[in-house]
């Protein structure tokens, strides 16, 4: 009986965003979601956590606990990759692979502005959000520009980064498929960030 409330449910909600789509506009509803996801989310864990019986401010506390350890154990692995993206930086290797994949960029509608940004993604969130805010600034946030490097920061994750976190705080070295996977995502994201930007934006 649950499963059948929770599939009426999930249909349901299913069916009111396809008939939003029919009466209002792609743009105007991809809004309305972008401003209600993070609140909504917010709020649903908490009720369904304590629906399930959990202690929710209990568990939440003893998870940043353990996470004040893991930071702890993690510190080393942090400042080698720290260490290795200042050097790829430095060494004039971002500009040649920016150059090297010009006629791919090129091909998919991609500014070679945001190249930077999509190759130092993986890599580092801190780089990322500052070549994206320098881009912004040059350009506007307003722009085709601005609006793709924003919808590419959200749809990508900073692969090199999490993998040294995650594998490190449990001493694994063999990441096996984890990075190729990964990447392939990322991948997958920048590319959906162009076409979609286009299509909303063009």
């Amino acid at each position: 009986m649950k499963n059948l409330k929770g599939k009426i449910i999930l249909f349901s909600v299913l069916g009111l965003l396809v008939a939003s789509f029919f009466i209002f506009s792609f743009v105007d509803v991809m809004q309305v979601i972008s401003v209600l996801a993070i609140p909504v989310i917010i709020v649903i864990i908490p009720i369904y956590g304590h629906a399930k019986g959990i202690k929710v401010y209990e568990v939440f506390t003893e998870g940043a606990k353990e996470g004040f350890q893991v930071a702890l154990r993690i510190i080393p692995f942090l400042v080698a990759i720290f260490l290795a993206i200042g050097a790829f930086r430095a060494s004039g290797a971002m500009d040649i692979l920016t150059w090297i994949l010009s006629p791919i960029t090129d091909r998919i509608g991609m500014p070679g502005e945001v190249v930077p940004m999509a190759l130092m993604r993986p890599l580092s969130g801190s780089g990322a959000l500052g070549i994206m805010s320098e881009l912004i600034k040059t350009h506007g946030a307003d722009s085709f520009i601005g609006r793709l490097v924003s919808i590419m920061m959200g749809s990508t994750e900073t692969t090199f980064y999490i993998l040294a976190v995650y594998f490190g705080s449990i001493n694994v070295k063999q990441t096996r498929h984890a990075l190729p996977a990964a990447l392939a995502a990322d991948l997958a994201g920048i590319v959906a960030s162009v076409i979609i930007c286009h299509a909303l934006f063009g």
